[in-house]
């Protein structure tokens, strides 16, 4: 079986360089780039940040706040570090394959919503990837209506 990746849904960015403020980032994306702000983001306790729309599928999360974040579940693995969020037709079944060809990841469940559940990985070169359930986030313009 292989994993079934359907979309990209978020690139996380980390805002924490340099002297801006969270209102200066916010300014870029909206006024210079004229997306918009994810108004639904929820409550990320220690995580300040904001959503940026682009398009009918995708987002940009710009993460701030403290490393290691109150999510974070040891070295390597705070799910607020740089990364690329893919969905997957099926999590639990992209688990099972994880499992079966020996892949290391971690979970994080209920952290964007009481059924969401996050598997984050290393690629060969370090970068983070996110696998999470396809429709179970607010990347899709139809999530965000609901």
């Amino acid at each position: 079986m292989t994993i079934k990746v359907l979309e990209i849904h978020h690139h996380g960015v980390r805002i924490d360089a340099g002297n801006a403020t969270l209102g200066d980032v916010e300014d870029f994306y909206t006024g210079v780039l004229g997306l918009e702000r994810d108004k639904g983001r929820p409550e990320l306790p220690g995580i300040p940040g904001m959503w940026i729309n682009v398009g009918e599928v995708g987002q940009i999360h710009l993460i701030g706040g403290e490393l290691p974040s109150p999510f974070a579940q040891g070295p390597g693995k705070d799910p607020t570090a740089p990364h690329v969020a893919l969905a997957v037709e099926n999590i639990v079944e992209t688990k099972a394959e994880l499992d079966r060809k020996g892949v290391t990841y971690w979970s994080l469940k209920g952290a964007t919503g009481p059924d969401a559940e996050q598997l984050f990985l290393n690629d060969p070169c370090g970068n983070m990837v996110e696998l999470h359930q396809f429709d179970k986030c607010r990347c899709r313009l139809k999530s965000r209506l609901k």
